[in-house]
């Protein structure tokens, strides 16, 4: 076992082992209303729901579905952005019995297909936008009822009204859905169902809440299976870990998607594990994102690096007060250093990096919030997590300063892949889950991400870690967002390509960056070909997707030989 060296930096405030309330993660959602019913706990784009109508209107979904005949341990899939019904249908189908399902709405008719028919959802609630796309999936899979919604629903008068004319503008079209057959209105379930308490027996250790499917970037997505105790015990790390943060005060921006298991666990059940407010915003948009920091004051606002990129670039940021932020946790990506000093300038609050995966809940490591930091470093382990450095190709677990693959232990670390034992299985070396990615540990404990294991570029026999050309390039002035990926080489096996966009107004040529970054990186590491683009692939989070850029360079060498 490794020597757990990191917790001799944990400052005082912060506990090394945390006590977790023996409960499923409904009762997070029955706490708060009991505590505080009147108290705000959702604002939607000038709507606010308190607890007591969160509770209520839960309970009226849970009630609905059974009704449909969800039985324990259904799935049920929510293809939502974030919006109030996300909210209810979450807690609702916990309180059902029921497994969620969080499904990306960006999904194509491909990939939405293949994640109902293999998590075997019985029920998917959707926007009224997406239903032809549902409607064209239903065959091979088990689902069985349809519930609509859409975002007028939620919005107060005369938004409520002008939003479909807005829809129509902006889609070209707009849907009609009536409430017939397997097709149900939301609306018309929060008129009808009844709010009564439903009791079920829940194994928080055994019972999942909750199936996250990988992002799927290599291969076929897998459904990663958390249960209530993986749940329960990552959002209650988080809330340590924000020891300054006071229940029933704080206000977290909730930008980050809830179907991403990032912002599930640190915005949705932090925030109602805390009975404090949630400020929705369903898409990530820099001016919206600004004026809703200015307006509603969030406290808390965790995050992805392209968001706090897209913020401090806009022309107009010096317009907006940001000064209420006090603490942010950037995740599913690299910090840059330079986005981290800067928009810490700008807020006056804390922004550090942290790490995890869907399949630990999500977080396993980050930096202290307020206490110390290690620049390009993720931090240490949470409480009651374990971390080390393993060799892959024997298990041995590495001394500091050696490059590995990443591995950790603890509560957070999930039940396994939906009906996939076998891959489940290798996951794990003897109870360590081992992440994918390479990294290090330092004398202290601090540990560092170097890069995925499958990002690792093998150029003429030399290791090139992606993130660390990326960092020089993130230093210079005009570069506003970039990525590193390794590309097909007859010569060299493999060779760097660097694609980049640019600040506003800025310029820079191939030529000023291939002396740059001859200045700050050794001759083999530095990119044989610059590529410059207005913007780069994301996943709805902000993740740049390198692996796209990758496939669509294979693709070019593929036509190039077909010829």
């Amino acid at each position: 076992m490794t020597e757990k060296v990191w917790l001799s930096q944990y400052p005082e405030e912060i506990p090394t082992t945390v006590t977790y309330d023996d409960m499923p993660v409904q009762n997070l959602l029955t706490n708060a209303y009991e505590k505080s019913p009147g108290k705000v706990a959702v604002h939607f784009m000038g709507r606010n729901l308190t607890y007591k109508e969160l509770y209520e209107s839960s309970l009226k979904f849970a009630n609905y579905l059974q009704y449909l005949g969800v039985e324990k341990g259904d799935r049920v899939a929510i293809m939502l952005p974030n919006c109030p019904q996300a909210v209810i249908a979450y807690f609702g189908t916990l309180y059902a019995g029921g497994i969620v399902v969080q499904t990306n709405p960006l999904y194509t008719e491909r990939e939405l297909q293949y994640q109902m028919a293999d998590s075997g959802a019985k029920v998917i609630l959707a926007m009224d936008i997406l239903y032809p796309r549902v409607t064209k999936v239903l065959k091979d899979t088990k689902i069985e009822n349809v519930i609509i919604t859409a975002i007028k629903d939620y919005l107060p008068f005369p938004k409520n009204l002008i939003y479909p004319f807005i829809q129509k503008k902006q889609y070209g079209f707009s849907v009609k859905v009536e409430h017939k057959g397997m097709t149900h209105l939301f609306t018309e379930i929060m008129r009808v169902a009844e709010t009564k308490p439903i009791n079920l027996s829940i194994d928080i250790e055994e019972d999942l809440a909750l199936i996250q499917y990988t992002g799927g970037t290599t291969g076929f997505p897998k459904g990663v299976m958390l249960t209530h105790k993986n749940l329960i015990s990552n959002t209650s790390m988080c809330d340590v870990w924000m020891y300054k943060c006071v229940e029933g005060e704080e206000v977290i921006l909730g930008m980050l998607p809830f179907f991403h298991v990032y912002g599930m666990t640190t915005v949705l059940l932090l925030t109602v594990m805390k009975a404090s407010k949630m400020v929705l915003i369903p898409k990530f948009d820099v001016e919206a994102a600004l004026k809703t920091i200015d307006k509603q004051k969030p406290t808390l606002f965790p995050g992805a690096p392209t968001m706090y990129i897209g913020l401090l670039n806009h022309p107009d940021i010096g317009k907006y007060d940001l000064s209420s932020i006090k603490a942010c946790i950037s995740g599913s990506a690299p910090l840059p250093v330079e986005v981290q000093e800067k928009f810490e300038e700008i807020t006056g609050g804390k922004l550090v990096e942290g790490y995890g995966l869907t399949e630990t809940s999500p977080v396993t490591h980050a930096n202290f919030i307020w206490g110390k930091r290690v620049r390009g470093s993720i931090g240490v382990p949470w409480p009651d997590t374990e971390a080390t450095i393993i060799q892959s190709s024997d298990g041995t677990i590495l001394p500091p300063r050696e490059i590995g693959e990443i591995a950790v232990k603890g509560p957070q670390v999930m039940k396994g892949y939906w009906n996939r034992p076998e891959e489940t299985a290798m996951a794990f070396v003897d109870g360590w889950f081992l992440t994918g990615d390479l990294g290090y540990m330092d004398e202290e404990g601090y540990f560092y991400v170097v890069d995925r294991k499958k990002d690792m570029i093998i150029a003429g026999g030399f290791n090139i870690y992606p993130r660390e050309v990326e960092e020089v390039l993130y230093e210079h002035e005009a570069i506003q967002e970039c990525v590193v990926a390794g590309i097909p080489d007859p010569y060299r096996g493999e060779t760097v390509k660097a694609y980049i966009v640019l600040r506003e107004g800025k310029t820079v040529t191939e030529e000023e960056l291939n002396k740059y970054c001859r200045q700050n990186l050794a001759a083999y590491k530095v990119p044989r070909f610059y590529e410059f683009r207005k913007e780069l692939p994301k996943t709805a989070v902000g993740k740049i997707l390198r692996r796209q850029l990758v496939d669509e360079e294979k693709a070019k060498v593929e036509e190039l030989q077909a010829q």
